[in-house]
Parts: structure tokens; sequence; C-alpha cells
């Protein structure tokens, strides 16, 4: 039996912990997280979904603000003596205290495939560069960020108009097989991890709600690949009428700009909004007024009265 303690806090760790969950050769000795956060317009305090489903099947949980300071958790930690420490999405950097606990080593799953993509945020950074694929990868950690051996990778397509929510689920279903076969293969003695090679090292920072101003003299691929890997946050945006508009959804289209300067309408149907962008046009399907629901783009244009005078980011 494989003894694990799982860390980790979003959604997107849920399903491998479910999976680790009923393997019978692993066993969740328990689960660290994130404390309890405010959510939502009342600002409810809300536990982090990995801790949710964890209570949920009577297993131990541990919440703290930083585990490397965290005297008495890292005591206990010791006390359970487990074979691996499994992180996902936890949020936080283990000190190497911590990272000395386990009898075999920490296993991380991280979403790219290194070197490419170290850091917080290589699903959303991907899409945004507009890469074709990307991937997961398991690997040991070590103090140096996202920088340890590689245990095993696997490939994800990614299609022109994936977006970071629909990338996030691929890699969501995808993930527990590949931190089961890592975890079975180190502890049986015939998975090899191979040193990360140095060279093409990339690191995928945050974004920020600054970086989804649209500029519209960007192509329109640019363009394109910025709102679809801002749908879960901070989404794209421009301004119109005077007013910030969430751009939701887009579409490369292969219409004549026809001397429209950037950010000008070209057409209205009932597809969406036709603009034209430093190079090429894109097709707006989808978009999110102020303080309103997200909204087909035709109906947002008939009801703000868009038309072909209409220039949007003024």
């Amino acid at each position: 039996m494989i003894n694990i303690i799982y860390m980790a806090t979003p959604e997107i760790a849920v399903k491998s912990l479910e999976e680790l969950y009923k393997e019978r050769d692993i066993n969740v000795i328990a689960v660290v997280t994130q404390p309890d956060r405010p959510k939502g317009r009342g600002n409810k305090l809300t536990p982090p979904p990995v801790k949710v489903f964890a209570a949920g099947n009577n297993i131990k949980v541990f919440q703290t603000e930083k585990i490397s300071k965290d005297r008495e958790l890292i005591q206990t930690l010791k006390d359970l003596a487990p074979d691996f420490f499994v992180t996902f999405a936890f949020g936080q950097i283990l000190s190497q205290e911590v990272l000395d606990i386990p009898k075999f080593s920490t296993i991380n799953l991280h979403a790219s495939l290194l070197p490419k993509y170290r850091g917080a945020n290589p699903i959303q950074r991907c899409i945004y560069n507009g890469d074709k694929k990307t991937g997961i990868t398991t690997m040991l950690t070590v103090l140096e960020l996202d920088a340890g051996d590689i245990c095993e990778t696997e490939e994800i397509s990614i299609g022109e108009n994936m977006t970071d929510i629909e990338l996030k689920e691929v890699i969501c279903s995808k993930a527990p097989k590949l931190i089961c076969t890592t975890l079975k293969g180190l502890y049986q003695g015939n998975l090899r991890p191979k040193k990360q090679s140095c060279e093409g090292v990339t690191i995928a920072k945050k974004f920020t709600k600054e970086d989804g101003l649209i500029d519209w003299n960007k192509s329109a691929e640019c363009i394109h690949n910025q709102v679809r890997s801002m749908v879960d946050f901070p989404c794209a945006y421009t301004v119109c009428n005077g007013k910030i508009l969430k751009i939701m959804e887009t579409r490369l289209i292969n219409t004549a700009k026809s001397g429209k300067k950037c950010a000008s309408v070209i057409n209205v149907t009932k597809n969406g909004i036709e603009i034209a962008a430093g190079e090429g046009c894109i097709l707006i399907t989808k978009v999110k007024p102020e303080n309103k629901a997200i909204m087909n783009a035709y109906d947002f244009a008939n009801g703000a009265k868009i038309n072909k005078e209409t220039i949007f980011g003024e």
C-alpha cells in the first residue's frame, strides 16, 4: 500500500484526489489545503473544493496559511510518515524541511510540458501565446520553481478555439492516471525520473486585470488568443459607447477590412460583430456588458445600437 498526503486547493485538483482515493494500492492518509476564503457577493466563507471532497469522504484535512512556517502541522506530517506527498495546484511553496518528510519524494503535477511554462499560470499562457500543444508533467519537487526531474508527461492538443476553461477540463480528466502511474512506478522502482532540461525554460506569470485590455492594433489572431485565454480570469475587455464591455468569445474570419481602421465595426450579423484588427478581422460572438449577464453579441449590438460607425475602445 502506497501511503500519500495530497496537497491541493482548487476544483481542477478534485478529480485526481477522487481517483487516488478509489485506487486499491493507494491510501490517502490526509489532505493539506488552503484556509477557507470569502467568496461571492456576500463574501461568505467558503471551503476549498479539495476540502469539500476530503471531508465528505472522511479523509483528514489540514488547512494552513503557510505550510513552511506551520510548526505544528510539520510535526503532524512527520508523525504520519507518508511514502509520498502529491501536490497539484496547492498554491504554496514547500520548504526543504517539508520536502524531506516523505519516505520517497514529493510528486507535483504541473500543467505544461516542462521546462516550458514553469510557474503559476501555464494553462492560460500557452493559449495566450497561440501554442498548438501543451501537456501535463509529473515531476520530483525541488526548491527551485518547477525545476525538478521529470517523471512522466502527456501531450494535449490545443484547438484553434479552445478556451482556458476547456483546457483546464482536459487536464483535470488526464491528470489522475498520470499521477497514479507515476506513484506506482516510483514505489515499485521501475520508473527512473529524467533530469529536466535547462534549455527552453519559460515562466508563466499570472494575469492581472490590466492584461485583459484589448489592443486593437494587434492582429486578429493575437486578440482571439487573448480572449480565449482569459475566459476564467480576468476576461478580455474593451470600451464600447463609454462603458466596459467584456469579450467572452470570438472567432477568426476572412472578411476584408475594406479600408476600415483598427477597432472599427465592419458588419453586424446574426453571427456577431465583425471588427477590424491591426491585421485581419475578428468576429465577436459573445459579450458581457457592465452589470449584465453574458449574451450573444448580435443581441447586444441591437440593444446598444452598434453599427458600421461604431469604433471600439472609445
